[in-house]
């Protein structure tokens, strides 16, 4: 059975097991409720774990190749700054969504006890720690960026500083010369290979964490829990819907003079295997032969922007990690400064370049912004009830820009043959 699967049997499971064991039931003396928090703590803290080598790894090998050769011309340049517009632009849409829609709020009021998420409750501690990390203005963030100590940062969880230096590691790992360069280069590549491994060996055990997570949440609280959690959803739902369907559409128009609709039809078969799939990774090869063959684009631009994107180009991904941590401020109760948001868009847009394109990759990039704005990791094992039907629209979004960047870029650099020019259904 496919993990998405399990995840959803586990999530029924879950919710029937907490309904009739409430808070009192209990076997041979230990109570059900205690199992639920200590599957659910186990599974938390092998997320917590993965943080710190797998954003080091994923950042260095990234930026590492991005800087390799032709890679900084003229078409890197453009590449990667459609990249971080079209991101920027997601986390906004997202800021926004959230901050009209309020998910976090129930009546008025924080969701945090309706919710009971897992660990720390005490708002005004919590609310302390958020404004030591966001308050003053937004030089304090980008003193934040540059640590004192790096292995300090790295064990205090102080991810903007452990993101600007894996950015500068991975650059100028590319500026030396000989063996060393390689040495380095098949380090953290290895690094990064054993860290999805591992990756991957705990998400199979998601179905038992999501049924433990859940389960205490509907033992503690019954149903009242999933009403702000649907709002949540149908907030994010909302977000990447306008990015899908106003804000990638109107850039193929205004500035590649584009028909979105017919890049639509070309990029389904890519959009319907990323939507099951929930890896923009996996869809790749997909998502180059829609782009090629049926919008047209050389294979030049698209062996260059397409593969990049998926690895650097997660504006789904940026939106939800943005919105969701959001959501868990606004349930703790907790007014977040200007600073503090604008910690919360950076955060997103960094290390949804750091991300690999795999499905449930964002639950770790959740936790590092929870962690650099001083909120309770433990606060997503509630989200990951939504979170796999929410991974599969986001990686369409995700699969969908890059397929616009692929076009955009071709036609600004004078490419002849895309979709206004040939028809989107030839053979092959």
């Amino acid at each position: 059975m496919k993990l998405h699967w399990q995840i959803l049997v586990a999530l029924i499971l879950a919710v029937i097991a907490g309904h009739l064991s409430g808070t009192d039931a209990a076997l041979f003396g230990i109570r059900f409720l205690d199992v639920f928090n200590f599957l659910g703590t186990l599974f938390m803290n092998a997320l917590k774990m993965l943080i710190v080598p797998l954003i080091m790894s994923s950042i260095i090998t990234g930026v590492a190749g991005i800087s390799d050769g032709s890679a900084l011309g003229r078409l890197g340049g453009k590449t990667l700054l459609y990249y971080l517009s079209t991101s920027l632009l997601a986390v906004l849409v997202g800021l926004l969504m959230v901050n009209i829609m309020t998910p976090g709020l129930v009546d008025g009021e924080p969701a945090r006890e309706i919710i009971s998420f897992m660990g720390e409750t005490d708002t005004a501690t919590i609310a302390e720690r958020v404004q030591g990390r966001g308050a003053g203005d937004v030089v304090d963030i980008f003193i934040r960026m540059i640590p004192a100590n790096i292995v300090e940062a790295a064990a205090q969880g102080k991810m903007l500083g452990l993101i600007f230096f894996s950015l500068l590691f991975g650059y100028f790992m590319t500026r030396i010369d000989g063996t060393q360069a390689q040495t380095l280069k098949d380090f953290w590549q290895g690094m990064f290979d054993v860290m999805m491994k591992i990756t991957d060996w705990v998400m199979m055990f998601a179905p038992i964490g999501v049924f433990a997570l859940v389960a205490k949440v509907v033992a503690t609280t019954g149903f009242a829990a999933f009403q702000p959690l649907m709002v949540f959803f149908f907030t994010v739902l909302g977000a990447l819907a306008i990015h899908f369907l106003i804000v990638l559409p109107l850039l193929l128009r205004l500035l590649g003079g584009v028909n979105p609709l017919r890049h639509f039809k070309a990029m389904t078969p890519a959009l319907l295997t990323a939507f099951s799939t929930a890896s923009s990774s996996a869809t790749l090869p997909i998502t180059m032969d829609c782009v090629e063959r049926r919008a047209g684009v050389s294979n030049q631009t698209t062996s260059f922007v397409l593969p990049l994107g998926a690895t650097v180009n997660m504006d789904g991904t940026a939106l939800y990690e943005c919105v969701a941590a959001m959501f868990i401020a606004q349930a703790y109760g907790l007014e977040l400064t200007f600073a503090t948001q604008f910690t919360v868009v950076l955060v997103a847009l960094l290390t949804s370049i750091g991300v690999a394109g795999i499905p449930a990759a964002s639950l770790v990039a959740i936790t590092i912004i929870l962690t650099a704005i001083g909120l309770p990791v433990e606060a997503v094992g509630l989200i990951l009830a939504v979170d796999r039907v929410l991974d599969m629209c986001r990686t369409s979004v995700n699969v969908f820009s890059d397929s616009c960047g692929a076009v955009l870029i071709a036609r600004i650099e004078g490419e002849r043959g895309i979709l206004e020019e040939q028809p989107v259904n030839q053979p092959g």
